[in-house]
């Protein structure tokens, strides 16, 4: 595959390591708007990937919208391109990950729709002004676990290693104050599954439009709330998170209410490789979201930069009721929409002297939205166990490049997880302004915590 070079000057290999936190010339900040989109991708076309012309900022005049509706496909018409099946994938070999080469090796039903690429991401101006500043003050602390300077865009528009990639993505857009309802389903090789409803709204720290800089939010890059709402064995479950800016000064803060108990107790396990809420086991705690929480138990590699598939403007996909979308060993296929476009890949490698259950992690990290796309879980004896997948969505309504459902698969157990589903729920409330940091304590989730 022929990887881009029009940030080789400002991606030296020789920073690719973890220690380098070299900062971005004046020339090359100066280029976002110019030969560089405003998220710090490469604006120019490519084969089969088009140039990018601002994106979906708008609704579209081919949709119908009103607040609280689902967002409607504006791409209902294109039609499929080419499909690549488990006999085909050897003619597409450099546009598949090693993820979805596994998957279209261990399910003979698996199969991949190529569409159209549509370069559809689009963000608020503030947060393409917020980027042109932090390209050139944005800082890695505390020996890349923390961030300075920076605030509200992607700290590193334009990165210098794989430390500043991991995080854009974690401190990616979502908006400022966030509510939604969410379903979760663990399912079983034969398809079984029982939906987990999850109300989970969340403020965004570093979103905050009033901040200035880094320093001015106290070390806490997120507040959050998740709320289990059903079934009824695990109604009453609440979750609050204080996510950290800077582990070294304080670490992720985590309280959970259990109704059994009517308390609300510290919880130091939601973090790390231990067991997400509501995965029944088929995921980590910072696997959620793609990637979430300090990246200090790895050593972070830059791979390269390639064409790759990704599952992207996934309106189809997202409208799909539970019960056709949700099928044994994988996902229903034909309601997924999949394009060629340029990602950042990237590797982390854990280090010696700490533990995980994953000791080798790759990521495939779109560029426009600086958002994980996919990604290979590696177990302790080096064997691919998990494959990722982040529906990526334009949400012109907002407008921000987000997610939409996020898809585990495990390959060792042949069951796979289908998280942040809304397929079913309300629409997402992105300008959730009644949100108040105030709320976000341990006996605000201790009056949650009804059944």
């Amino acid at each position: 595959m022929k990887r881009t070079t029009l940030l080789v000057s400002a991606l030296a290999i020789s920073v690719f390591a973890t220690g380098a936190l070299a900062k971005v010339p004046e020339a090359q900040v100066n280029r976002l708007g110019q030969d560089l989109t405003p998220m710090g991708s490469e604006k120019a076309g490519d084969g089969d990937v088009p140039a990018w012309t601002g994106g979906l900022s708008t609704v579209p005049s081919n949709v119908s919208y009103k607040p609280g509706d689902k967002l409607a496909n504006p791409f209902a018409s294109d039609a499929v391109k080419y499909t690549i099946t488990g006999e085909n994938a050897g003619q597409y070999d450099a546009l598949l990950t090693p993820g979805y080469k596994a998957l279209l090796k261990a399910y003979p039903t698996y199969k991949m729709d190529v569409y159209e690429t549509r370069r559809t991401c689009a963000f608020p101006d503030k947060f393409y002004e917020a980027n042109k500043r932090n390209a050139a003050v944005g800082e890695l602390v505390g020996g890349g676990s923390g961030i300075s300077e920076a605030v509200f865009g992607s700290p590193f528009p334009i990165a210098n290693n794989a430390l500043e990639m991991i995080w854009n993505h974690i401190l990616r857009y979502r908006s400022y104050k966030l509510v939604r309802q969410f379903a979760a389903a663990p399912v079983t090789r034969g398809g079984d599954y029982t939906l987990q409803i999850v109300q989970d709204e969340a403020i965004f720290n570093w979103s905050d439009p009033t901040a200035k800089r880094a320093e001015d939010l106290e070390n806490i890059s997120l507040y959050y709330i998740s709320n289990t709402i059903a079934p009824a064995r695990a109604a009453g479950n609440v979750i609050l998170v204080h996510d950290a800016l800077n582990v070294e000064a304080q670490p992720r803060q985590a309280w959970q209410y259990s109704p059994g108990t009517r308390r609300v107790r510290r919880a130091p396990n939601i973090a790390y490789d231990n067991p997400g809420t509501n995965s029944d086991g088929l995921s980590t705690s910072d696997s959620f979201d793609g990637y979430n929480g300090a990246p200090d138990r790895y050593d972070w590699t830059v791979l390269g930069k390639n064409k790759r598939l990704v599952a992207a403007n996934v309106y189809d996909a997202e409208s799909t009721p539970y019960a056709d979308f949700l099928k044994p060993l994988h996902i229903n296929q034909d309601k997924v929409r999949y394009e060629v476009r340029r990602v950042w890949e990237f590797e982390a490698k854990l280090r010696p002297s700490t533990r995980h259950v994953y000791s080798r992690r790759v990521y495939h990290n779109e560029e426009d939205a600086w958002q994980i796309a996919s990604a290979e879980l590696y177990d302790g004896r080096g064997q691919l166990w998990r494959v990722q997948e982040m529906q990526q969505i334009q949400r012109y309504n907002v407008p921000l490049c987000g997610s939409a459902g996020e898809i585990v698969y495990d390959l060792q157990a042949g069951r796979y997880l289908a998280l942040a589903l809304q397929n079913e729920e309300p629409a997402a409330n992105f300008f959730a302004d009644e949100l108040d940091k105030s709320r976000y304590t341990p006996n605000a989730i201790r009056r949650l915590g009804v059944r």
